[in-house]
Order: C-alpha cells, then structure tokens, then sequence
C-alpha cells in the first residue's frame, strides 16, 4: 500500500529542516522513524581519526631509514669496544690496594738489593715466618714476612703479583683483594710451619728447623691466581689453573723445597675456596644488576 506523498511546509521541513544530506549514510532514515535523520557517532568517529593518524607516525618512528631500492633496513652498528692495556697494571685511583702495596715491595726490594747485607740479613730475619716467630708475635711476623719478595725485583712473582691482584681488584674492590691475599699468606704460612714444629717435637727434624727463613709474597699471590681463576670466562680459568698448577706440580716433582712447594698448592687451594663468595661480589660491583656470576663480564 502507498503511503500518502507529504507535501507543502511538512515536505519541505522534512526533506531540508535537518540540514543533512539524504544521500549520506551516517544520516539515512532509521527504519520505521521517516523523516528522522540519525545522529553522528562523533566520539567514535574522532577516535578512529585520532588512531588512523598516529598509526603511520609509529610505524615511520619504529622503522629504519632505507637505502633507495632497497626494501632491508639498514643494520645499526655495533660499538666496537675499546682494548685499554693499561687496565692490566695498577694505577692509584683504579687499584689503589694493589698500587700502594706494589710500591711498598718495591722499596723493600731496593733495600735488600743495595743496602748493607748484615742489615739486610737481621731484618730478613726477623721478619721470617718460622717457628720459632710465630709462636712468640704471629701477627707481626705474618704482616713484615709479606713485605719482602724471595728473589727480589726479578722474581716471576713480581708479573704475577702485579696483574693477577690488578684484575682481582678491579673485580671485587680493594678490601676484598686485601682480604684473599693475607687470608692465603696466613693459613698457608701456618698449614706449613705447624707440621714442622710437630715434627721437630717428635725427633724427625734438628731443632735448627725452628729458624729457618720463610718471607715472601709467593703464598698470597698463589691464593689470589686461585681466587682469580673464578672469576674469568670457562676457557681462560682453566687455563689458567692448568698452567699455575703445572709450575707448581713440576716444583713437587723436583722436590727442591717441598714445604714451600706444598704450601704454593694449599695457597692456590685456599683461593678456589672463595669462588662462591666473590662470584656474588664480583657480579653486583661489575655489571651492577642481579647478573649472575656465569654470565657477568668483568673485564679488566
């Protein structure tokens, strides 16, 4: 059936009143309401506007320039970093421990090579961890020992003092470093010195065994190698351990002074004994995150 064609003010307020194009959609009749032009869905539409523009900004932001003809991105480089050598030597402001001490043994190395030799000699010692001095002043005897090098300046134990305690305490600070050191000169010193005393007790050595010289830094360095092993990447610990623990091997098996030697493996087992505690140390000073020690850097 026909609906009635409107006509007159009505038809034309229903075809002009609302000021709206008939022919767009967003405003065509709503079934069973003639006449009536729905309302625009502003809020949805500017969102959809607000989204449709910032979708292409993000994308151009995110995406890399390219080449003319070529559709690939451009690769970002890669810093490469930078080989800084004399990280491996003690300085006063990055190892103060190791810098100080080293100019201490340099000193004391000195005197013994250009002072008078009785002088030398009585200082020498009274600064031996023997027995005899260790029964009467631990303390004081364990502290002047590690102030003299056996061998002087020319000793390997001055390259391996200098870079192995460098490294060290790059890793986990001076305090630490000084706290290895004298941890391995001290029960080495006495895990070699009590059995003598012993046996000197039980008639198996001459009573001359409770004065013989024991000075030197060779204890505490063999601790800070071990300590030091823990801390390096897989390959280069072992490393390491295999080539420190053939020289001290190979002194065993020529057997020239077993105490010492012994106490160079003691000393080297002593610092290994640390690696869970500076492993934590080491990855909170070095990389300063949560890091674990496996896969923490800490480069020197």
């Amino acid at each position: 059936m026909k609906r009635p064609e409107t006509s007159g003010p009505a038809a034309s307020f229903a075809s002009t009143g609302s000021g709206a194009d008939p022919a767009d959609p967003a405003v065509a009749p709503a079934a069973g309401l003639d006449g009536i032009p729905r309302q625009r869905p502003l809020a949805v539409a500017r969102v959809r506007v607000a989204v449709a523009e910032a979708a292409p900004a993000a994308a151009a932001a995110e995406s890399p320039p390219a080449t003319a003809g070529s559709a690939r991105p451009l690769p970002v480089p890669v810093p490469l970093r930078r080989v800084r050598p004399w990280r491996l030597f003690p300085t006063p402001t990055g190892t103060p421990f190791t810098f100080g001490y080293a100019v201490v043994l340099a000193v004391t190395s000195l005197v013994a090579e250009y002072a008078d030799p009785d002088l030398v000699d009585r200082v020498l010692q009274a600064s031996s961890t023997d027995v005899a001095h260790l029964a009467q002043s631990p303390v004081r005897v364990l502290v002047a020992s590690a102030l003299w090098i056996a061998g002087g300046l020319t000793s390997a134990y001055v390259i391996a003092f200098l870079l192995v305690l460098t490294a060290l305490e790059r890793r986990v600070g001076g305090w630490r470093t000084a706290g290895v050191f004298l941890l391995g000169h001290g029960l080495a010193t006495l895990a070699t010195e009590i059995p003598v005393g012993l046996s000197v007790l039980a008639g198996h050595l001459p009573e001359s065994s409770l004065h013989r010289y024991d000075y030197g830094i060779s204890f505490g360095v063999a601790t800070s190698v071990g300590a030091l092993a823990g801390l390096l990447r897989p390959w280069l610990r072992w490393t390491v351990l295999a080539v420190f623990g053939w020289m001290v091997l190979g002194d065993l098996i020529v057997f020239t002074d077993p105490m010492t030697n012994w106490g160079h493996t003691m000393a080297l087992a002593i610092g290994m004994a640390t690696w869970p505690l500076l492993r934590r140390v080491s990855s909170r000073t070095t990389t300063g995150t949560r890091e674990t020690p496996r896969t923490a850097r800490a480069c020197p």
